[in-house]
């Protein structure tokens, strides 16, 4: 009797093991070779589960987003304004060994999804799914006093979603200490606070 196999456990599996092997090597050598020995099944095993390479660089994007959000849930979890925001920021910006490896594939795919074939969802693997988690908490910090009442909710939104993309792209090029990418996030709120 043929063995049943769940599909998408399975993609996920392929993907955790692309993450496991640039954590491990680093993102230079991560290649579908490597992620088959991880597995310890043929290259060609892959491709049952994926059209291509990309398909499964996608699916692992896909998977750091997923697990960001499990970490942010957990990180957040009875918090209210400016704590909820930092410990929610803790988890996207590259602080620790495994938010830098975590920058290291992410900004990886977003250069392969520069070289793709535009498509409307292209960069929906790595969309930031925190961003409503980040507008409740500047709005509690508002209504607590922590901010200023004046606090220009909408640009200082678009500030801290610049900063979890551009030093997520800082540390695969020029690696910083994490009191530095807080520093950014200390230095946008610093104008604002009450």
């Amino acid at each position: 009797m043929p063995r049943i196999v769940d599909h998408d456990e399975r993609r996920r599996q392929i993907a955790e093991a692309l993450l496991t092997v640039a954590a491990r090597d680093g993102h230079e050598r991560v290649s579908s070779r490597a992620v088959a020995t991880e597995l310890g099944v043929a290259t060609g095993a892959l491709w049952h589960y994926f059209d291509g390479f990309d398909d499964v660089v996608r699916a692992a994007a896909a998977e750091v987003t997923r697990r960001t959000d499990e970490r942010i849930a957990v990180a957040t979890d009875g918090l209210r304004g400016l704590p909820r925001l930092h410990a929610l920021m803790g988890e996207v910006l590259p602080i620790d060994d495994l938010t830098r490896s975590e920058a290291r594939v992410v900004v990886g795919f977003w250069g392969r999804v520069a070289t793709l074939a535009e498509t409307p969802d292209a960069g929906a693997p790595t969309l930031a799914t925190w961003q409503d988690s980040i507008r409740s908490a500047l709005e509690e910090a508002v209504a607590d006093g922590e901010l200023q009442p004046d606090t220009p909710q909408d640009a200082v939104m678009a500030l801290l979603r610049s900063i979890t993309y551009g030093q997520q792209v800082v540390e695969v090029t020029e690696p910083q200490s994490a009191s530095a990418h807080l520093a950014v996030l200390d230095s946008i709120l610093a104008p604002w606070r009450a």
